[in-house]
């Protein structure tokens, strides 16, 4: 009786996006949750020989296990690429050092649950060359902590807010400190947090003037609507 064959992955026919840096300032980014180990591998193996730093999001441990050594067993030195725990993403090693010029944006998050979101961002802008000041457990449930942490908060050139529960710390962020103020819901909370939709309706309902949101959990992307307002603020008039 012939054995049933061993299922094969299914021919992979990339199209990464290597013109996104030149076109919008931005390194293209895989999305790791839906996609298998060799996908990924190949994905990252395609920005690698094209001189380019690699940046996959949402990948458990035993996946990136398995991709790294993948890629080891293809010939590729297994210091390029490191997993990050924190933030679940896999990136090139080392990052571009970051302009020591430019202050450090800030991300502030409610409380250690809202790590691994915060962690997302601040490697997304490091994948940028831009430095981030990682300040946790400012919740509002104790106020004095987040105001202790104002005179640092003012350097930094805009703010990244990470908050579950009911997600009100962005909007008093943005009700104390000028910079712009980037939201980040967090599925972290009991019952009708419903997974981050009670921040996010939270956030999108502040009566903080000028406060962005980005999605549930999207540290991506509130990293990369930070790096278009850093861009633009260093653009200035010379865009028209």
């Amino acid at each position: 009786m012939t054995p049933p064959e061993e299922p094969t992955e299914p021919r992979l026919d990339l199209r990464l996006d290597l013109e996104r840096r030149s076109r919008l300032g931005m390194v293209e980014a895989i999305w790791g949750e839906h996609k298998s180990a060799g996908q990924i591998a190949a994905a990252l193996e395609g920005l690698h020989r094209a001189g380019q730093v690699g940046l996959v999001t949402r990948v458990v441990p035993s996946k990136a296990e398995a991709v790294l050594t993948g890629l080891a067993e293809r010939g590729h030195d297994p210091t390029t690429w490191r997993y990050h725990l924190d933030g679940h993403c896999i990136c090139s090693a080392p990052l571009p050092q970051a302009d020591p010029e430019q202050e450090a944006v800030a991300i502030v998050a409610g409380g250690s649950s809202d790590l691994g979101v915060a962690s997302e961002a601040s490697l997304a802008l490091a994948c940028h060359g831009i430095a981030s000041d990682l300040v946790l457990d400012v919740g509002v449930a104790g106020l004095h902590r987040l105001l202790g942490q104002l005179d640092r908060l003012r350097r930094a050139p805009l703010l990244i807010a990470c908050a579950g529960m009911e997600g009100a710390l962005p909007t008093v962020l943005a009700g104390l400190l000028p910079q712009p103020v980037i939201g980040v819901p967090v599925s972290v909370g009991y019952g009708v947090s419903a997974g981050g939709q009670a921040a996010l309706q939270g956030m999108l309902a502040s009566c903080a003037p000028g406060l962005t949101v980005v999605n549930i959990d999207n540290g991506y992307g509130a990293a990369m609507a930070a790096l278009r307002i850093l861009g633009a603020s260093a653009m200035g008039p010379e865009r028209g």
